[in-house]
């Protein structure tokens, strides 16, 4: 079986996390829930969710659990990010709840690092 490099990263923006090329596109949540389980099945997962909602709308959406890690993340060369992104910013300093976001809604995004 074939295993990634790297871990699949969970962000919950798109961000540069360092210097380097990045694409993103726009993908279904079946998608993303088929990455989520390969990469799941492998062990290969490592979460930047720095929001619990955010984490709990996530393990929701994709059946299982997505812990939250507030953590300081750097996206290596070759490693991919699924990201979570809001539609809309947030009011600053908010923390907002599964149904806020559920009403604000959201988009996931493929985001690779190539070099």
């Amino acid at each position: 079986m074939y295993r990634a490099m790297h871990p699949l990263a969970l962000l919950n923006t798109t961000v540069a996390t360092n210097d380097g090329d990045y694409s993103i596109q726009t993908i279904s949540l079946a998608e993303v829930r088929e990455r989520f389980a390969t990469a799941a099945s492998t062990g290969s997962i490592e979460s930047a969710i720095g929001h619990q909602s955010t984490a709990d709308v996530l393990s929701h959406l994709l059946g299982r659990k997505v812990p939250m890690n507030r953590q300081s993340f750097i996206q290596k060369i070759g490693q991919t990010a699924l990201t979570f992104k809001l539609n809309r910013r947030p009011p600053e300093g908010q923390i907002l709840s599964v149904e806020e976001i559920e009403k604000i809604g959201y988009t996931f995004k493929l985001m690779p690092r190539t070099a």
